[in-house]
């Protein structure tokens, strides 16, 4: 019943302010279990797909929202429990692959939809990462469940990072025929089907979307960034603190200096400064 409310007023407020587009609405089926796998791009990801569909649709999402103190957790833990919204502690990798494929296998045994993103993350930049193998095939092959690819697009434009309004703009969301593989049934625990299956659906992810495809994980690209990012801040402030000692060795002992510096312009080189403001304290 709160999700049918949630659905309502949230759902509804979604179509009317962003007027998402849809194709692929028919490959969903009117009942029984089914795995939405898509490609991730915004936090709006988890509220834009299931808007356009008739079906609960149930994701998981990290612990923290739902354990956050005071009025403002309480409210956002109903919020995403609202919106069919499973918590998984992801503090360890292993542990939460385990919780994930838990919860995925629950949804999918009381004849519901269950949504994965196979990259584990969001893109940091808009472009497709290869997906982890080990969540979305072991929910796939022990359930029997026929993944059906995604494709959310535009989704990371309306509110980039930094940006507190939305941009009012309309996503669009591909949805792709249902994938069958049942030819691996039983065989869930091999780590080179879980490749391959995983693969065919990024690979479908990838033709529905357009996105660029690398051939890592979204994780690692995301740690490149950051070390990227302090590598640049470190030697920005390496090098304004080598112009600060620069300026210093140039400004003379005492107001009647001899060699005053002048704002842009460097008087010989430093060994020689260092002279001259030796000769002037000598003086």
């Amino acid at each position: 019943m709160f999700y049918g409310a949630m659905k309502m007023s949230v759902g509804n407020g979604l179509k009317l302010a962003f007027r998402p587009w849809v194709e692929g609405l028919e490959h969903v089926p009117e009942e029984g279990p089914a795995i939405l796998a898509s490609n991730h791009l915004s936090f709006s990801d988890s509220f834009f797909l299931p808007s356009v569909l008739d079906r609960k649709v149930t994701f998981i999402a990290k612990a923290e929202y739902f354990t956050s103190p005071g009025v403002k957790g309480k409210l956002t833990a109903a919020f995403f429990k609202g919106v069919g919204q499973l918590p998984v502690d992801r503090s360890g990798a292993r542990g939460a692959g385990e919780a994930a494929i838990s919860s995925g296998l629950e949804v999918l045994s009381r004849g519901e939809l269950f949504g994965i993103y196979p990259e584990g993350t969001r893109s940091p930049d808009g472009r497709l990462y290869r997906g982890k193998p080990g969540g979305l095939a072991r929910v796939a092959l022990r359930s029997g469940a026929p993944v059906l690819p995604v494709a959310m697009i535009d989704t990371e434009k309306i509110q980039p990072p930094g940006q507190v309004v939305p941009k009012l703009m309309r996503p669009g969301i591909r949805i792709g025929r249902p994938l069958d593989f049942s030819r691996y049934q039983g065989m869930e625990n091999d780590r080179f089907i879980q490749r391959a299956l995983t693969d065919e659906v990024m690979y479908e992810i990838m033709k529905l979307s357009g996105q660029e495809y690398v051939d890592m994980y979204a994780t690692a690209a995301k740690r490149q960034l950051a070390e990227e990012a302090k590598r640049k801040a470190d030697e920005e402030k390496a090098a304004a603190e080598a112009e600060k000692a620069v300026d210093t060795e140039t400004q003379p002992d005492g107001a009647g200096a001899a060699f005053p510096a002048t704002p842009g312009r460097r008087s010989g080189s430093a060994p020689a400064r260092r002279k001259r403001n030796e000769r002037n304290r000598a003086a």
